[in-house]
């Protein structure tokens, strides 16, 4: 399987999104930090849970340590660590899997129950805004320029999409990896993110995005086939089309919100802050949202999770 094709400059807007897909939005990216969250940090260990070859492995885990999301072990070269950056995705872990278990049948992660230790009960991971409590819908955010409003410019590795799906790897710890199918493409997880800020149409997408036509189309066509956009028609001659989220779409939220404020704290590399402020309305604050335990309300910080088996 080749991973890098070829070396292209982008420019986009700046975006902690963005920024933040660059480094972990790759599909085995996603896996493999799964895996070592789970216990798994061995190359052959990654190995046969991923199902992915040893060159694609190996050029992701050689990324993922470039990046400062593992390490190796200080006494056993062999093993992988996660690091202070790579922890802080905890709360993206858990809206994906919050989104996973509403959308999906996952056979492993309907059988076991997720439990807060802080409470000692079992729990559903939610997200609240931390001014007001209520949990923020992507339908209720104002978005407003940041102090890093400028354009990121870099040349970087183009990997072509998988074709092997997330959902046929082998590892049954695997828990999100219908949403991973759908957001480990750099693309498609962008214009996801796009959608949010109210983009619809393709040439609107297309401005925003360094993409050529034929693989934007791909990628609109491939979100709609997953129930994520829906196609509405605004013109009739001639007939042109616009693409709105779904019920489906709009709740991804949540993790598009972790991931962007990961992105803030850990993806700047001028440290010039956020490039885009969020407003939750209903209370007119600004919008920083925290993942929580819905029994104790609770923050869900990582090592506050444990697994019980049936």
């Amino acid at each position: 399987m080749t991973t890098a094709v070829r070396t292209t400059a982008l420019e986009t807007r700046a975006s902690s999104i963005n920024r933040a897909l660059d480094e972990i939005g790759d599909k085995w990216c996603l896996l493999i930090i799964q895996e070592v969250f789970w216990g798994i940090d061995s190359f052959s260990g990654m190995l046969d849970a991923t199902g992915v070859s040893r060159g694609v492995l190996s050029d992701r885990l050689k990324w993922l340590q470039r990046v400062g999301c593992l390490r190796r072990n200080v006494e056993r070269s062999s093993r992988y660590r996660l690091t202070a950056k790579s922890l802080d995705l905890h709360g993206t872990a858990m809206m994906a899997i919050d989104w996973e278990r509403r959308y999906y049948r996952t056979p492993f992660l309907d059988d076991v129950a997720l439990v807060h230790t802080d409470c000692g009960l079992p729990f559903t991971p939610g997200i609240a805004c931390s001014a007001c409590s209520e949990k923020p819908s992507g339908r209720d955010v104002r978005y407003r320029p940041g102090p890093g409003a400028t354009r990121d410019r870099r040349s970087k590795k183009v990997r072509r999409r998988s074709t092997l799906p997330a959902r046929a790897v082998p590892s049954p710890r695997s828990v999100y990896r219908n949403l991973v199918d759908i957001v480990g493409d750099r693309w498609t997880a962008n214009v996801i993110a796009l959608a949010f800020h109210g983009h619809a149409r393709f040439e609107a997408f297309h401005r925003e995005l360094p993409v050529a036509t034929n693989i934007l189309s791909d990628r609109l066509r491939f979100l709609e086939h997953h129930g994520i956009l829906a196609t509405h028609v605004y013109q009739q001659r001639p007939r042109r089309q616009e693409y709105r989220l779904t019920e489906k779409g709009w709740d991804l939220f949540p993790f598009f919100l972790t991931l962007l404020q990961w992105g803030d704290t850990w993806c700047d590399p001028q440290d010039q802050g956020p490039p885009v402020l969020l407003e939750h309305t209903p209370c007119g604050q600004s919008l920083v949202g925290e993942v929580r335990c819905d029994q104790c309300a609770g923050a869900l910080a990582p090592f506050t999770v444990s697994v019980r088996l049936p």
